[in-house]
This record gives C-alpha cells, sequence and structure tokens, in this order.
C-alpha cells in the first residue's frame, strides 16, 4: 500500500483579525448578527414555485412528510376550500392549506452556527436536567431548531442547527460525505509510525476510517496535537481512532464543518448563516 507523505504543518484556522465580535453569546442572546443573514428571517421559496403538499405541511411544522401523507390521505387537509386527498398533489406556498380548521403556514427556516463549549450536551433535550446546547441559543428566534449531527458533551467546536429537515439530512447523510475538520490535543506525542498507520486508515466497527487530511499542528515539534479532517459521521470516531492506538484525547474541538470555520466566533457564541453559505450548503452532492 502507499503511504501518505506525512505533513508537518497544517493549520486550518487561517490568519486572526483583531476585530470585537458581533455574534451573540449563550444563553442570553437574542439579537442577530450584523452579517447578512439568511433565510433565518425568511424562506428562499419563490412564491410561483409548486411544492408538494406533504412538504408544505411538514414545513409548517405540525409533522413529518410520511405523516402528512397519512394526513392527505384521511381527508383532513384542503387547499383553497376544497378536501385533497391525492398523495403528490402539488400547491404554491400562495395556496391556502387548512388542517383542522387552522391555516397552515410554512415556517420560516432558521440557519445557526453556533461554537460549542465543554459541558453542554448536543441533544434538544435531557431527561437528567443537564445543560444542553439549545439553552445557548434561546435568541436564535421563535421557530425550534435541532442539532445538526452532535458534539459530546467534552468536545468543543463548530455545531450547525436548523430546523430545515431537508438540510440536516443532505448534512449527515453517508453519501455526501461532509467533511469536519479537529484540533486535537494526545495525553503523549503521537509517534511518527501511528501518525502514518492513522493516516493510511483505521479498521473501526468492520469499518474502514481513512481521514482525508492529517497533520501535526504544535510548535517546536510538539507531536501532541494534531489536525485531523474527516467525512465519517460516526458516533466519537475521532476519539475511538487514537484509543485504539492507545492514545487518550484530551482536548478535541471542531474548527470546521461543512466548510464553514470559527474565524471570530468565540467560544460559547452563535451566528446566523448568511444566504451565501446557505446556498453553499444547499449545493453539496
Amino acid at each position: 500500500m502507499n503511504k501518505k507523505k506525512v505533513s508537518k504543518k497544517f493549520s486550518p484556522y487561517g490568519r486572526k483579525k483583531n476585530v470585537s465580535s458581533p455574534y451573540k453569546k449563550g444563553p442570553t442572546g437574542t439579537t442577530e448578527s450584523s452579517q447578512e443573514k439568511s433565510s433565518a428571517s425568511g424562506s428562499f421559496e419563490d412564491q410561483d414555485t409548486l411544492i408538494r403538499l406533504n412538504k408544505f405541511i411538514a414545513n409548517s411544522g405540525v409533522c413529518s412528510r410520511r405523516e402528512a401523507d397519512n394526513l392527505i390521505a384521511e381527508g383532513v387537509i384542503s387547499v383553497n376550500g376544497k378536501i385533497v386527498t391525492e398523495l403528490g398533489t402539488k400547491v404554491k406556498p400562495t395556496d391556502v392549506v387548512v388542517y383542522n380548521g387552522k391555516k397552515l403556514q410554512a415556517e420560516k427556516k432558521v440557519y445557526v452556527l453556533l461554537n460549542k463549549p465543554k459541558d453542554y450536551i448536543t441533544t434538544a433535550t435531557d431527561p437528567q436536567g443537564r445543560r444542553t446546547v439549545m439553552d445557548l441559543v434561546k435568541g436564535a428566534g421563535d421557530q425550534r431548531i435541532f442539532p445538526v449531527g452532535r458534539l459530546d458533551r467534552n468536545t468543543t467546536g463548530l455545531l450547525i442547527m436548523t430546523n430545515d429537515g431537508e438540510l440536516t439530512k443532505r448534512l449527515t447523510h453517508p453519501k455526501h460525505g461532509v467533511k469536519k475538520l479537529y484540533h486535537v490535543q494526545l495525553d503523549k506525542p503521537l509517534t511518527r509510525n501511528d501518525f502514518v498507520e492513522i493516516q493510511n486508515g483505521v479498521d473501526l466497527d468492520d469499518e474502514r476510517i481513512v481521514p482525508d487530511e492529517m497533520a501535526y499542528t504544535g510548535k517546536d515539534n510538539d507531536r501532541t496535537q494534531v489536525g485531523i479532517k474527516l467525512h465519517s459521521g460516526q458516533n466519537r470516531i475521532v476519539r475511538r481512532i487514537f484509543e485504539s492506538y492507545d492514545y487518550k484525547v484530551v482536548r478535541l474541538d471542531r474548527v470546521m464543518v461543512a466548510g464553514l470555520t470559527k474565524k471570530d466566533l468565540p467560544r460559547g457564541h452563535w451566528r446566523y448563516l448568511t444566504e451565501k453559505e446557505v446556498n453553499f450548503l444547499m449545493m453539496i452532492k
């Protein structure tokens, strides 16, 4: 097998600028970033674009698409005053869709980028009453948003949050191979031999994980710090990779996800994605 060349330096952070942050700190942040907003304040849907009725219903926040199909089949959905039972029916965003006597309106899409601190659970609710990432984005709007993927409690860094189910599927489905970049602090120096072996691929749970990119990132030959870029979405993937070589991950920080970086976004703060950023994510294939 041809071995990859060991990179000596790898900096995902870019040049830092001495600027004041326009972003909001959870849990008290209630106003938006001064940057250009995405559809955090609206939808990109053209008013003449036809969309499937089940998608319209799901976008209103009533239920999932599959559940919407059941409602349509049951004859409890009307469009412009007429009961519709045919699955696959398409409507305009301006059509009047009613369920249980209530007019449905498409829920505004919200797209948030959070720089998660430690000791927050990546979940919408926690039965044990622990702090969750939802506590950090309370000021993002009235819509209920959800984390895309997860970071474990002790992992810091970037987390996308949205109420856009289609984008969530796009970013989490293995076929799209969305890349994430992590800065790893190990309990001991990573040997050159282990570095090369990990770079060439690690077998975990009957799946071979091959990093997209990997490099030492520490200064002055500090080999306890490593940058690793992966497109695998397996749970605790980075920690498990290094644990399989008898290294303990002391600190783990996700510094890039799907091309988005934490530049000028302090820990514990969030911002809305710009329309340009949302469009970029929508184009991921």
